[in-house]
């Protein structure tokens, strides 16, 4: 079920500013469990059950400006919170008899409170340099794209067999105790303390809840340059100089978040290259994510 309300308002002929509320709700969602050797006639039993469910909420701001004297922009932000119990149905749970999977309910995998795009493109006039000089710098344009995100949820977990498999595990938290440890010689300069979590000896789900800390956020911007060539009147060359993470801004992946790892609580990977391969190395190239390293891409486009 969805359900949204938009206020919008012009600013002028050329400026408007829009505000809106985005709810959405799922009941019943797929939620798949994992029985390994449930008797001597099979060794794995995949049950998908309806026992997930979601929540979404979300306040969504605009700001507008369409093209006039040479400059236009679109500004975006978002403040928002997904919860669920399961936010993906094709990952094996453990069984529902076993765990209750209410107790699963926090905030999504994929969870981001607050996310910020910020988007200009200008086109520069044409000097009065003459016919050459105006002829090599005119049509140019410059395109800028700010993005901007608080840091995506880390679920600390162990690795239990409860007789039907193994299976992720939440670990006790231990009060008093700092989260994060902080020094330069961390990737991103910030670790999980593993000193902060306590292993159950009883096969249950500990007091840490699930998805309960973050990993690092993303700050990137990209910029582009770009030329139109007119050749005929259906015809146009476009040249176009991009270049991707313009101030080389390190921006990490999450930190490791299973305890049996030697590596538990750090990143081992930039955020592009995580976001390539968090899925079964299932994604984008990392040279087409945000995240990376500074990049540079010429292109050469035939319009027509």
């Amino acid at each position: 079920m969805q359900w949204n309300i938009s206020f919008e308002q012009s600013l002028g002929s050329k400026r408007s500013l829009s505000v809106s509320y985005v709810g959405a709700v799922g009941r019943r969602l797929l939620r798949l469990e994992l029985l390994s050797n449930p008797n001597p006639d099979f060794a794995q039993v995949f049950v998908t059950t309806n026992g997930a469910s979601s929540n979404y909420h979300a306040l969504q701001l605009q700001f507008q400006r369409r093209l006039s004297r040479s400059l236009q922009s679109h500004i975006a932000y978002t403040w928002s919170h997904s919860i669920d119990n399961a936010s993906n149905d094709s990952f094996a749970n453990s069984p529902s008899a076993f765990t209750d999977p209410r107790f699963d309910r926090a905030s999504s995998d994929f969870d981001v409170r607050h996310s910020f795009a910020g988007a200009i493109t200008y086109n520069f006039p044409t000097p009065p340099l003459g016919a050459v000089g105006s002829r090599l710098l005119r049509d140019w344009s410059v395109d800028g794209i700010l993005s901007a995100r608080t840091a995506a949820p880390v679920d600390v977990f162990f690795m239990r067999d409860i007789g039907f498999g193994p299976f992720n595990f939440r670990p006790d938290l231990i009060s008093g105790v700092p989260l994060y440890l902080k020094d330069s010689s961390f990737p991103g300069g910030r670790s999980i303390n593993r000193e902060a979590f306590f292993v159950p000896q009883t096969a249950r789900q500990g007091t840490l809840s699930r998805n309960a800390l973050r990993g690092f956020p993303l700050r990137q911007l990209d910029l582009a340059l770009r030329r139109r060539l007119v050749l005929t009147e259906r015809m146009n060359l476009q040249f176009r100089i991009d270049v991707f993470n313009l101030l080389n801004r390190p921006n990490f992946g999450d930190p490791v978040g299973n305890l049996n790892s030697g590596l538990f609580g750090r990143s081992t990977a930039m955020l592009g290259r995580s976001l390539g391969s968090n899925v079964g190395s299932v994604g984008l190239n990392s040279a087409y994510q945000s995240g990376g390293p500074r990049s540079l891409q010429l292109s050469l486009k035939l319009q027509f």
